[in-house]
């Protein structure tokens, strides 16, 4: 793994610019991460310009994986949920440059990302992936649990369906179930 630092973003020009290259570059190379091919910049960094201004809310924590001044890796935490769901978030838009693949980017966002959580009081995370040339063993080798998949869940970013695999991963023992 690089020397990489994990860090919370803050709402910048430079930094929606480069989460924004990172978001173009996944759906080019085929990431099922809600936007379709091809993704124009603009509507990309319309995306992270809302996203940051919900972390600037406290709603949602937006973390980077920098190695030196490279944004390699990022992966959200949705904290404002429903009323009746305190206790947990949801992992969101995990991404990790081409270049820096297979390398443990993810593996340590996703481990900030439950340090955040616990912070936050959050001991019950969710989040789903494409059934297709999705993340499942990166979640299944740090923990997450499968609940479930649902067929023809979305469009790929190239066409055709696949289907959305749930998971779930409950932080601390001793916690109510």
């Amino acid at each position: 793994m690089p020397d990489i630092q994990i860090r919370a973003l803050q709402s910048s020009p430079d930094t929606c610019a480069m989460l924004s290259e990172m978001l173009v570059e996944a759906v080019a190379n085929g990431g099922s991460v809600s936007f379709m091919h091809p993704l124009p910049l603009q509507e990309a960094k319309a995306f992270w310009r809302d996203s940051l201004g919900s972390a600037d809310r406290g709603e949602r924590i937006v973390l980077g994986a920098f190695d030196g001044a490279e944004l390699i890796g990022t992966v959200t935490l949705l904290l404002k949920l429903s009323q009746n769901q305190p206790h947990r978030a949801e992992i969101a838009k995990m991404l990790t440059r081409l270049s820096h693949r297979h390398r443990g980017v993810a593996t340590a966002l996703l481990r900030e990302a439950e340090r955040a959580a616990i912070k936050h009081g959050r001991w019950l995370l969710v989040l789903d992936t494409a059934e297709d040339e999705g993340a499942a063993g990166l979640y299944e080798r740090v923990g997450f649990k499968l609940a479930g998949l649902i067929p023809d869940y979305a469009f790929k970013p190239y066409g055709g369906l696949t289907g959305t695999l749930i998971y779930w991963k409950r932080l601390q023992a001793g916690v109510p179930v």
